[in-house]
């Protein structure tokens, strides 16, 4: 957390010097975005601390906040009543990049009876992975994670963006600029007051770069436990857009934003820890010698169970229409559930040794929900561990041309049959929750089916 703000007493004392007279109430929606209300400080410190509300069709709306019908959880016939957003005390922070204001993540809960307490609603994606974290802990295992996000940036502001309907929008960057500094410069207006900001914001940053598109940048940010990662994803796209806006300028976090462009990713890097005669240990290393990698029998049976179930959950890490636009060959987006020893063809990567060894998965484009993903994730793992499930033969050389590799699905539609039909996933979620984004993806896909594209245009308008 930041220095000057890490908790509710510094929080108040801030608010009491008038450092702080904003509080943003947070909470990641079903897309992954973030949600709530802008609290008056004092009000927050003196009477909602505990709780907030917020109306339940948040977890029914699609991306135009239309409330869909078809949901259980909420809908017209139960009236769209209020939820409790629970703050998260320990994720109080400033937002640099917003004057006098900070920020706490909010887990939703629904009002209990008269003797009980509130209950924490299923769907939220941050319940989901809380839920998951706690079957770790159960067997004592902590997982950390790092996000690896990829955006391009715009000298087009977003209102003139829509305004031009997203089309001849002026890139960043006009070549292709993968490493290079001197390019990487002429954005350092943006990036680096994203470095700084999150920094100064509570979101310890390791680096930026730029990407192989055109205007396509790279921040990652310090590794931390899973659930605090989740949170500090979404703060990195917020302060990414906020900050774009302050400086005329816009970002996306599409996946794959142009069909000339490399899609943008954000590969998840996961290893399980746990403490032993009070020492902190990563519980991937070992002795034994696979693949030339040092690892244990978590290690390799965590891997195990990631692939397995990857095709069944990909919808988690693949959500929209435009993700499945990303997996092409050669694009440096994977198209095989296979594995290798750092091997950027795979999507699975072995990196590291020793402490820091942990398995990458570059699966998931920059639209991913994280909560979702990692809880994804974390469920794949323990399945492994549990049933002790072997991973396949590491794959060498080109991955892409490893025909007899199971691939990706390859639209939509396909991954939600998958997530929809999945034993596993609704033995490792719910029912509740399987059903819930099962509604909620095939929403997307149904919009997306309905729509007419300017592909279609521009081929058949005259010719066809």
């Amino acid at each position: 957390m930041s220095d000057d703000l890490s908790n509710l007493d510094t929080l108040k004392t801030a608010v009491g010097n008038g450092s702080i007279d904003t509080v943003l109430l947070a909470f990641p929606d079903l897309y992954g975005r973030l949600l709530g209300k802008r609290l008056d400080a004092s009000f927050f410190v003196s009477d909602a601390v505990d709780t907030g509300h917020a109306c339940d069709y948040l977890f029914t709306v699609d991306m135009e906040m239309t409330p869909v019908a078809g949901y259980e959880f909420a809908n017209w016939d139960r009236g769209y009543g209020d939820m409790h957003l629970i703050p998260d005390l320990s994720t109080i922070r400033s937002l640099t990049w917003l004057d006098r204001t900070a920020l706490v993540f909010c887990d939703a809960a629904i009002e209990g009876d008269a003797d009980s307490d509130h209950s924490a609603v299923s769907v939220a994606p941050r319940t989901i992975l809380r839920r998951q974290c706690d079957r770790l802990a159960n067997v004592g295992f902590e997982a950390m994670a790092g996000s690896e996000l990829e955006y391009y940036l715009f000298r087009t502001p977003y209102l003139e963006a829509a305004k031009r309907e997203y089309r001849n929008l002026d890139t960043a960057g006009w070549y292709i600029e993968d490493y290079h500094l001197f390019q990487g410069t002429r954005t350092e207006d943006l990036n680096g007051a994203f470095r700084r900001h999150l920094a100064a914001s509570g979101v310890p940053v390791e680096s930026s770069k730029g990407e192989f598109g055109r205007g396509q940048h790279e921040l990652n940010i310090r590794y931390s436990t899973i659930l605090e990662m989740a949170d500090r994803h979404l703060l990195l796209k917020q302060a990414v857009k906020e900050l774009a806006e302050q400086h005329d300028s816009s970002a996306t976090f599409m996946a794959k934003w142009d069909a000339d462009q490399a899609g943008s990713s954000s590969h998840l890097h996961v290893s399980l820890w746990s403490n032993e005669g009070g020492e902190r240990t990563n519980r991937f290393v070992g002795t034994e010698n696979l693949a030339g990698i040092k690892c244990s029998d978590e290690f390799r049976w965590f891997l195990g169970g990631w692939i397995a179930h990857a095709a069944e959950l990909t919808v988690l890490y693949a959500p929209t229409v435009n993700s499945y636009k990303r997996f092409q060959a050669g694009t440096w987006a994977p198209t095989a559930l296979a594995w290798a020893p750092d091997n950027r063809t795979a999507g699975f990567r072995a990196v590291g040794a020793g402490s820091s060894l942990r398995i990458e998965c570059r699966i998931p484009g920059a639209d991913v929900n994280p909560y979702l993903a990692y809880a994804a994730v974390i469920a794949s793992g323990l399945d492994g561990i549990k049933k002790q499930i072997e991973p396949p033969q590491p794959v060498r050389g080109d991955v892409y041309a490893a025909i007899d590799a199971p691939r990706i699905p390859e639209t939509l539609d396909v991954a939600i049959e998958l997530f929809t039909s999945s034993r596993f996933a609704r033995s490792s979620f719910g029912d509740d929750v399987v059903d819930h984004y099962t509604h909620f993806f095939q929403t997307e896909a149904d919009a997306y089916s309905h729509a007419v594209t300017d592909w279609e245009r521009t081929r058949y308008f005259e010719r066809i």
